[in-house]
């Protein structure tokens, strides 16, 4: 191991650059759907390695110094988002004579800007580096300080955080209901990397205690969660969730709009299978109804006919609001609408969290001049709503509703028994077809209902669709892909272990207690050294 380590280190050039990227690119096999979170055993060891050899010139200034850490933190990331993120391309080809062009500067130039993050997470990790169990300790600092900041800068994208990476089943999610994804990306990195004390020799027994007691917690705790009684559910909800698999390349075609609507009427009405009640709740994917319903009172009738008596649908649709389309000052809405048994809109909650070129166009008016438009079929740019407040649902149980990738901010999906005691989850993937794109964004939806402790439904319009549990296990769900309908009795019981702002501050601690451990170290280091 010193050896390999030794050859690491010395590394120089586009073989340094190499190795980095090829790391980061490994650790991509530790996210869904591949799942094998043994490969960051040896992406972060390698890392530090790496970390380990990046010094620069005595005589250069601070800056200067940290450039060779930088540029390892960033090809680890341009490796690991480019290798974690390709699928996104798949949207483009939707509609490939619009948006091909476009291709290089999404699969290419998304994981470049990304990778950024991560080699701002090794510069502050070299900033407290030391000999030590103490680089350690910086390197997870780095990285959960990084992780945080990417949730939000930007608008924010959190996707793939490390963290998921340390969660591939239930057993192991239940540790985040108190840390939070700031400190289990802390304590992921900080457990992965450990293997590289092997090669300096230097504590290796306090490096395998450590492990051996992280992951013996993270294990015992799911093992604990899972095996202890769930709350009796005072209430229960039956619900069916659609899912139609609609080929977007016909999701906006007029002429078979009825025929999609259809589909989707017919998948709703259908008899319940035995075993199961007829639904209280219908949930539909977003926007599955393939028109405006403001140009179509005939669709809200026929909705009517179709809800029974005390049945509610919850359905994605683009809302408009001030005009018709021929009127400039119309504003659209990527919305969540619930109907009636009546045929009614009982109310909408608007998609608060766009997403940048696939739902708006960032500086619309200097960007159109180059002739960029979003990426998205659609009737045009969205507006996004102004707050989002839980829907009434049979029987009194209130549901929060999040649309598409929302659903992966962990801040953003703070839910609490005073607010909801559903999580609701609508979105389409069609876009992103069998690729590794809907399976990580199912994981992450998956994790929002163990850190809440509140069931979590969840309609796709070609998978996955699932109902969750509060523990994060898989109720009933529908593959990629299938077309179909799942019926399933969900009871309502709050079981989260810590509030939402709770969770927050206990992830924050975690990471302040590895910054202050690897500072530490590295003024003992200095002392020593002076």
């Amino acid at each position: 191991m010193e050896r390999l380590a030794g050859r690491i280190i010395l590394l120089w050039g586009w073989r340094r650059a190499l190795v980095a990227f090829l790391a980061g690119a490994l650790a991509v096999l530790a996210q869904a759907p591949y799942d094998f979170f043994a490969v960051c055993f040896v992406s972060f060891p390698l890392l530090v390695w790496l970390l380990d050899g990046a010094t620069g010139e005595a005589s250069d200034g601070w800056l200067r110094r940290l450039r060779p850490a930088f540029a390892i933190g960033w090809w680890f990331g341009f490796g690991y988002f480019l290798a974690g993120l390709w699928w996104i391309g798949s949207a483009l080809l939707v509609e490939a004579d619009s948006f091909a062009w476009a291709l290089p500067f999404a699969v290419v130039g998304i994981p470049l800007a990304l990778a950024f993050f991560y080699g701002f997470a090794t510069v502050v990790a070299r900033l407290l580096w030391s000999n030590d169990i103490g680089r350690i300790a910086a390197l997870a600092f780095g990285f959960a300080l990084a992780e945080w900041l990417r949730g939000f800068l930007f608008t924010g994208f959190p996707w793939n955080a490390i963290g998921y990476a340390a969660m591939p089943v239930p057993l192991l999610m239940q540790s985040v209901s108190v840390t939070g994804m700031v400190g289990m990306n802390a304590l992921a990195v900080f457990v992965f990397a450990l293997p590289a004390l092997l090669a300096a020799r230097r504590h290796v027994r306090l490096g395998a205690a450590l492990l051996v007691v992280v992951v013996a917690a993270h294990v015992g705790f799911g093992y604990v969660r899972l095996a202890a009684p769930e709350k009796p559910a005072e209430r229960s909800l039956d619900v069916r969730i659609v899912q139609p698999a609609v080929d977007l390349s016909e999701k906006w075609d007029a002429s078979v709009r009825d025929r999609i609507f259809a589909t989707m009427m017919g998948l709703s009405a259908k008899t319940p299978e035995p075993g199961h009640e007829k639904p209280q709740l219908i949930l539909w994917p977003e926007t599955s109804v393939p028109f405006l319903l403001t140009e179509r009172p005939d669709a809200l009738t026929a909705l009517g006919d179709m809800l029974g008596d005390g049945q509610l649908l919850i359905a994605g649709v683009v809302r408009e609001e001030g005009g018709s389309a021929a009127n400039a000052d119309a504003r659209y809405y990527n919305s969540v609408v619930a109907i009636d048994d009546k045929g009614e809109i009982a109310d909408a909650v608007d998609k608060v969290h766009l997403v940048p070129f696939g739902e708006y166009l960032p500086f619309a008016e200097l960007l159109g001049r180059f002739g960029l438009e979003q990426l998205v079929a659609g009737p045009t740019n969205f507006a996004a709503g102004n707050e989002r407040h839980p829907i009434a649902l049979p029987g009194g149980i209130r549901a929060l509703p999040f649309i598409c990738y929302e659903v992966i901010f962990p801040d953003l999906v703070a839910v609490d028994a005073t607010s909801a005691e559903l999580i609701v989850n609508l979105t389409n993937d069609a876009w992103f077809g069998d690729t590794p794109g809907p399976y990580q964004h199912f994981r992450q939806a998956q994790v929002r209902a163990v850190e809440n402790g509140v069931p979590l439904l969840r309609a796709a319009n070609n998978g996955i669709s699932a109902v969750v549990d509060p523990r994060g296990r898989i109720v009933d769900a529908l593959a990629i892909d299938a077309r179909g309908a799942i019926d399933v009795r969900v009871p309502i019981s709050n079981q989260a272990i810590v509030s939402s702002g709770q969770r927050r501050i206990n992830g924050m601690l975690i990471m302040l207690l590895f910054a202050l451990t690897a500072c530490a170290l590295n003024v003992r280091q200095r002392l020593r050294v002076n």
